[in-house]
């Protein structure tokens, strides 16, 4: 049994966000950051935007990642 194409996206699309998921929950990314001793110097929080865009660019690497299977079938 065949499913539609807005299926089969949606279904890639599903994986590649639960494979977001687990790479930014390993790896703290989109997480803001601490200063390693608190009360000295500046914490290097990275801004909104920035969080926001690394975290963009690896959904779509996880969607290429999770696409690039299917493609060879």
């Amino acid at each position: 049994m065949e499913q539609s194409p807005n299926l089969a996206a949606r279904r890639t699309e599903d994986i590649a966000l639960d494979l977001l998921k687990f790479v930014a929950a390993h790896t703290n990314v989109g997480k803001a950051a601490t200063a390693a001793t608190p009360g000295f110097g500046i914490p290097s929080a990275p801004k909104s935007e920035d969080q926001v865009t690394s975290l963009l660019e690896l959904y779509t690497r996880c969607r290429e990642a999770v696409e690039a299977p299917a493609a060879k079938k």
